[in-house]
């Protein structure tokens, strides 16, 4: 079976984007996407929301984003993408596959399928709703060094209780620490 992972950033205060959409805090640079090369050379398919592959779309295709990290975009270009979605029609970013349906169950199919590790970047709300349903096998929260003070939470749509264990830190010399965490049995 495969395993499905997901990546997002939070601040320190525990917020994935601002009270308006804002994402320009994250601390990128070398060490950061060394790692990030790594993750996406690691992962079969890229996975996404709606609203994260909207985001991503826009970006990974343009000359801007070629000239300012090549290596990044060759890899989200050219990797397979899965877009779980109910009301996305159209997929123009190359290598994109609609998965439409409850994402749940479409998860589990997908993981069942022939392939390597699958991998959520970004997609705070089809993260948090993979992991409340018990079908995500690791988490992996980049924490940035900043309090931004308001926002929107990872896990702010959560009715129960979720809890996992802690299998990795890895601190950054930016002050961005990557915590893994798996599902507490």
């Amino acid at each position: 079976m495969r395993s499905l992972a997901s990546f997002i950033l939070t601040s320190l205060d525990g917020f994935y984007e601002g009270p308006n959409g804002e994402f320009d805090w994250p601390i990128v640079d070398e060490e950061f996407n060394d790692f990030a090369i790594r993750q996406l050379d690691e992962a079969d398919a890229l996975c996404f929301g709606r609203v994260t592959y909207e985001h991503m779309a826009a970006h990974w295709p343009t000359d801007q984003a070629q000239a300012n990290d090549p290596a990044i975009t060759s890899r989200m270009n050219t990797k397979p993408k899965l877009v779980f979605s109910t009301a996305l029609n159209h997929a123009g970013w190359s290598n994109t596959t609609i998965i439409a349906g409850e994402a749940v169950e479409q998860i589990e199919t997908v993981k069942t399928a022939p392939g390597g590790d699958l991998l959520v970047l970004g997609s705070a709300h089809l993260t948090a709703h993979f992991a409340a349903a018990g079908v995500l096998d690791e988490l992996r929260i980049m924490v940035c060094p900043i309090a931004i003070g308001q926002g929107r939470s990872l896990f702010e749509d959560l009715k129960d209780r979720l809890a996992l264990r802690l299998a990795h830190v890895r601190p950054f010399n930016s002050g961005n620490v990557l915590l893994t965490y798996r599902p507490s049995p």
